[in-house]
């Protein structure tokens, strides 16, 4: 029997982007060398949305960058099936700039770990902070998020799974066994 819970609907997300994009705006001091990365695939869609809330905001357009990460993976040779490649457009220096990577859910850490590694083929950013919708916990690397919307205590054997309009029509957060 599949058990799933909503643990974050519409507006509980919309409302936790718009608590990111203050907390990055406070922290940052504005948005003076900032610039935005979504991580391939979910991390892209929320990148876009918080550039949409910080503009609003401020009035000026962040950058925003799209990063794959697949070839920088440190499973990518034990992987069970082919890794497809994603998209990766940086159109803008990251040399000096504030980096917010943005990515849905920070489980094991390796996914940032790996993206941090991908950055630096970019540049040399000045700072690299990490945005994430959710935080699962169970880090196997020594990585925490600037940026958390929600943490959500979970079991190893639990899914999480983060669903945006642009990809699965509706946007919620599901914890489960199967999602």
């Amino acid at each position: 029997m599949e058990k799933k819970k909503v643990v974050m609907d519409a507006d509980g997300l919309d409302r936790s982007l718009t608590r990111i994009a203050y907390e990055i705006l406070e922290k940052n001091r504005g948005v003076e060398e900032l610039v935005l990365v979504g991580i391939q695939t979910g991390g892209v869609f929320l990148a876009r949305r918080l550039q949409q809330k910080i503009s609003a905001m401020e009035g000026f357009e962040i950058p925003l960058g799209i990063l794959d990460i697949t070839l920088y993976r440190d499973d990518i040779r034990t992987a069970q099936r082919k890794q497809m490649l994603g998209k990766t457009d940086i159109p803008f220096s990251l040399d000096a700039r504030k980096v917010v990577l943005v990515d849905d859910v920070l489980f094991t850490g390796r996914t940032i770990r790996a993206a941090m590694d991908a950055l630096i083929d970019f540049g040399r950013p000045k700072l690299v902070q990490l945005a994430v919708l959710i935080d699962r916990g169970h880090r196997e690397l020594p990585i925490r998020a600037d940026f958390v919307g929600k943490n959500l205590p979970s079991s190893l054997w639990e899914a999480v799974s983060v669903h945006l309009t642009e990809k699965n029509g509706a946007d919620e957060v599901l914890i489960g066994d199967n999602v």
